[in-house]
């Protein structure tokens, strides 16, 4: 027995400058473009929660407002069907760590 559409929640990860984004969704396919894949329907954690996640919010923010991802094959690592959605995060693509983003200092310039 198979489970509505409704029903499915796929986690993509995928690379993206150097990093390793992992999101979920609610639709992933073929894309209309030629070497691209589709992800639809980003889910993210509750906006009201008391813990608030950096790099949740930096994903949020980065992805307003985006209905559909097209992105290319090369880039797409994994695509997995999960039972419940978990928290999105950017890892380092050599080391696999979490990547949390610190807001910078008004004013402040990027050290090199």
């Amino acid at each position: 027995m198979t489970k509505p559409d409704k029903e499915k929640l796929f986690r993509i990860a995928f690379l993206n400058h150097g990093k390793v984004y992992e999101l979920f969704c609610t639709d992933v396919c073929t894309s209309d473009l030629l070497g691209f894949v589709e992800a639809s329907g980003l889910e993210f954690g509750e906006k009201d929660s008391m813990v608030v996640d950096p790099t949740e919010e930096k994903l949020r923010d980065e992805f307003e407002g985006v209905e559909t991802l097209h992105l290319p094959h090369h880039s797409v690592l994994r695509v997995e069907e999960v039972r419940k959605k978990g928290q999105a995060v950017i890892r380092d693509r050599e080391s696999g760590e979490k990547v949390t983003p610190f807001p910078a200092q008004p004013g402040s310039r990027p050290r090199n």
